[in-house]
């Protein structure tokens, strides 16, 4: 089946018993044995549920591998493949990725005796040389968090493997969506997502996922999924369901305001730097192009005049709303270095207190750029007090 069809019926089914169209939500914690030990397929909600396995299935289809876990968060998705390694292991990251992340790598695994090291994985001779003897994962995130740069996923895979076929790339493929990248057909052993994002995309819902194709991955992980517990409940996975069947249409519309946002952008006096995939100044362009089906919806810019001016601007704005998270309906603006990157400051891997980073939705893209034109004006006034 083509991505479109896939994405409404993979995994999905209308029920055996009513026949209803969408996937039930199975709101039960627990289920009837016919005796001791001979269940219908499922025992109990942590370890299994209906809807959410309908959502597993799903993902995993749409990402091209054989296997998919739902997760409450993308943090516990992170989470959980963390848990595949041990102490005195080494884990080489970009040095662009999600806060949380970040502060999950260097404020809790780190005490368990984990290495971490970030270099920039948009040069494949950083990743390579920053491989050790003991280097078990490579984490990468393309486009990134919120630098938006873009990694050449089958090139690191194979210096990966080269290096140890047991090393596990995994890939972190929120922005991209697996309508736009397939890291798996790439070399990635490992897939993440962050639900809550684009493939739920009505920012009513918050989830994670994990995907494979490698059995003996997946059997750890869903151990772990079931001994750990941070599972979604079945209305979380209903809606993640629900928003995936528009996941197309809508990264469509969201990459086609985006570049009309960057077009913008681009040569307005008030932007010293544009960060956005598929834009001919972005140095990871070609790239993109190759392993991207479009851009998306993400667009970043540093203000030339600095966090203040920055501040000022997601402040005035009236569509574009000042908030955390991305991927929704409604165009989202933030200030990454004091919002959702506020736990990399005073690290190496610290953001730009004048970058702006904005989650471009589905408003007119006229309405959109006529509200950061009025935002502009706010923040290039040294005068305006922020509210």
């Amino acid at each position: 089946m083509k991505f479109e069809t896939q994405i409404i019926h993979a995994g999905q089914h209308p029920d055996p018993t009513t026949g209803a169209v969408m996937v039930p939500i199975y709101q039960t914690s627990t289920y009837k044995q016919d005796g001791v030990g001979k269940h219908r397929g499922y025992e109990y909600s942590r370890t299994g549920n209906p809807t959410r396995a309908a959502l597993e299935a799903c993902i995993a289809s749409l990402e091209g591998g054989q296997y998919g876990l739902a997760f409450a968060s993308g943090m516990a998705a992170t989470d959980t493949v963390l848990r595949l390694l041990e102490p005195g292991d080494h884990v080489l990251a970009g040095n662009d990725i999600y806060g949380g992340t970040f502060r999950l790598f260097d404020k809790e695994y780190r005490r368990y005796g984990m290495e971490f090291s970030y270099v920039d994985t948009t040069d494949t001779t950083n990743v390579e040389a920053g491989l050790r003897g003991n280097t078990r994962m490579v984490w990468l995130e393309t486009p990134t968090n919120p630098l938006l740069n873009v990694c050449d996923i089958q090139a690191i895979a194979e210096i990966v493997h080269t290096h140890n076929p047991d090393t596990l790339l995994v890939v972190d493929n929120t922005f991209a969506t697996p309508y736009l990248q397939r890291p798996l057909e790439l070399g990635a052993d490992i897939v993440v997502h962050s639900t809550t994002k684009y493939l739920g995309g009505h920012s009513d819902v918050v989830g994670g996922a994990i995907i494979t194709h490698r059995p003996p991955i997946h059997g750890r992980l869903a151990f772990l999924q079931n001994a750990a517990g941070a599972v979604p409940g079945p209305m979380d996975c209903f809606l993640v369901l629900r928003g995936i069947k528009t996941l197309p249409v809508r990264m469509d519309r969201h990459a086609h305001n985006a570049t009309a946002v960057a077009n913008f952008l681009d040569g307005h006096p008030s932007v010293a730097r544009l960060f956005y995939p598929f834009h001919v100044t972005h140095p990871g362009v070609d790239i993109a192009r190759k392993q991207m089906r479009n851009g998306g919806g993400m667009v970043s810019f540093i203000h030339k005049d600095g966090a203040k001016a920055a501040q000022n601007l997601v402040e005035h704005t009236q569509i574009f709303t000042l908030a955390e998270s991305l991927g929704g309906a409604e165009s989202l603006i933030e200030v990454p270095a004091t919002m959702t990157h506020a736990s990399t400051a005073n690290s190496p891997l610290a953001v730009d207190p004048g970058l702006v980073r904005l989650s471009v939705g589905l408003e007119h893209e006229v309405d959109l750029i006529a509200d950061l034109e009025r935002a502009f004006s706010y923040s290039s006034n040294k005068t305006v007090v922020s509210s």
